[in-house]
């Protein structure tokens, strides 16, 4: 069933919402020292570990829905507004320097743009027409993965975009911190983490933003490592773009052979600053274009290809 443009321009009234509910354990909040304060804190932050290992199963599936659609020529996009919208841009951002994918790859989309990032610009969220045209504007489409991001499950923004991802045929992943029954989604997986009221009353930057981050760490760190970006637990495809990077190449390279620094440097040198293609050169005995060869065979995936190269 579609979402009326009228209806998502005129949200019920969202007093009723888990994340607009006043927290009995902060009742006191103003009154407390700033010990009290970090330690109160503290125990309510634990809910979001608890809501993460709840919702489990949905982030493993929507892992598994990104990675596919990323092999398959895709590309993941997450919207938002306000804080939800400003964590997603933040993710997408991370991921070029992490993992060496192209800056389309992974996207994030901010009511308001980059101008919202620095000030609040929050009255754009409510408005349904504005998400389905940042989807027009993408040209998604069917190998795409939508994710739509937002605290109390109501912003039209995201609906909008949500109901034009799924016209287009694109993948779509719901994340919010309100049980379902509060607000529903007609998505293809819907991630409630529910960590209840904030301490301070509807301020969705608290607890509500820390589980959204959290989320969005496993949701693109799990794909990349599914699509062969990580061997083991080192970021072997890491873009080795200043002084910083290049020693962590270093330290990988020299970790996992029995390489000292400088011969590590002159692998990475002629494996063009790639670690992984470097790995895949000392590990399998090749030179760079052999390697490489083996690499395009196997997905980019160094492990299969290091064993095919053994094999061999």
């Amino acid at each position: 069933m579609s979402i009326p443009a009228s209806a998502a321009n005129h949200p019920d009234d969202r007093g009723h919402l888990l994340t607009e509910q006043a927290n009995p354990r902060s009742a006191q909040l103003d009154q407390l020292s700033p010990l009290e304060l970090v330690d109160l804190f503290n125990q309510e932050d634990q809910r979001t570990l608890e809501a993460i290992a709840a919702a489990r199963e949905p982030l493993a599936q929507a892992i598994a829905t990104i990675t596919t659609a990323l092999r398959q020529g895709g590309r993941l996009f997450y919207i938002g507004a306000g804080t939800s919208g400003r964590l997603g841009v933040l993710d997408a951002a991370e991921c070029p320097p992490t993992f060496c994918t192209p800056p389309d790859l992974v996207q994030g989309i901010l009511a308001g743009g980059p101008a919202a990032l620095i000030r609040s610009s929050e009255g754009l969220e409510d408005i349904f027409e504005d998400g389905e045209a940042a989807m027009a504007d993408r040209q998604v489409n069917a190998l795409d993965v939508v994710v739509g991001i937002t605290a109390g499950g109501t912003t039209p923004y995201v609906k909008g975009a949500l109901h034009a991802a799924r016209q287009r045929g694109a993948k779509t992943v719901f994340i919010a911190c309100v049980p379902a029954d509060q607000v529903p989604a007609e998505v293809d997986i819907d991630i409630r983490l529910l960590v209840g009221p904030e301490l301070l009353a509807g301020s969705t930057r608290l607890k509500a933003g820390t589980v959204t981050k959290m989320a969005l760490n496993i949701l693109s760190t799990g794909a990349m490592v599914r699509l062969g970006k990580v061997y083991g637990n080192r970021m072997v495809d890491v873009a080795v773009t200043n002084s910083k990077l290049r020693d962590r190449a270093l330290r990988i390279l020299c970790d996992l052979t029995d390489l000292d620094r400088a011969a590590a440097a002159e692998l990475l040198d002629r494996s063009g600053q790639q670690v992984k293609l470097a790995l895949m050169m000392h590990l399998g005995h090749l030179d760079a274009d052999t390697a490489q060869a083996q690499l395009t065979a196997h997905q980019g995936q160094l492990r299969p290809a290091l064993a095919a190269a053994e094999g061999s």
